[in-house]
């Protein structure tokens, strides 16, 4: 199913659903970050997708992170809780979802590199590389926050 990424624009079309979602910013021991090039709107973005019935949303993270990607890994801690109603996405079965998206930091504790039905390219990018990535402004400013080791708490908005 393909989708298109509103973010700030008045033209959007107005959400009819909101879905909680996960993002995880995973980084190898050379500091390099996960990344997906997502099949859906040909992006580059951060392993995640929806919460499911029955499973905490830490369950979430590592499920999506290891589907999309074939990493497997451990949940640290929140790094921001993103809710803007100005970023929705518009999907071509007529859903538009309101963003509610709850970005975590993990590490790697297994498995190895792979794509899924999801993501047609999965690969280690180091921080210095990701301005030469198409990265949906929305997600470019998770990966800013998950990667600013000044941060003391997580970001909300």
């Amino acid at each position: 199913m393909s989708r298109t990424d509103y973010f700030d624009d008045a033209a959007a079309p107005k959400a009819n659903s909101v879905v909680p979602s996960v993002t995880a910013i995973v980084r190898d021991e050379d500091g390099r970050l996960l990344l997906i090039h997502k099949t859906d709107n040909d992006l580059w973005a951060l392993p995640g997708g929806g919460h499911d019935i029955g499973e905490s949303v830490a369950e979430t993270v590592v499920r999506e992170v290891e589907e999309e990607t074939g990493i497997t890994v451990v949940v640290d801690d929140v790094s921001g809780l993103y809710t803007d109603p100005r970023h929705v996405m518009a999907y071509d079965d007529g859903e538009v979802r309101q963003q509610f998206s709850i970005c975590f930091h993990a590490h790697p504790v297994g498995g190895s590199l792979r794509t899924s039905t999801e993501s047609k390219e999965v690969r280690w990018v180091s921080p210095t590389d990701l301005s030469r990535l198409d990265i949906h402004p929305s997600m470019r400013l998770r990966i800013t926050h998950g990667l600013d080791a000044s941060r003391s708490k997580p970001h909300i908005g």
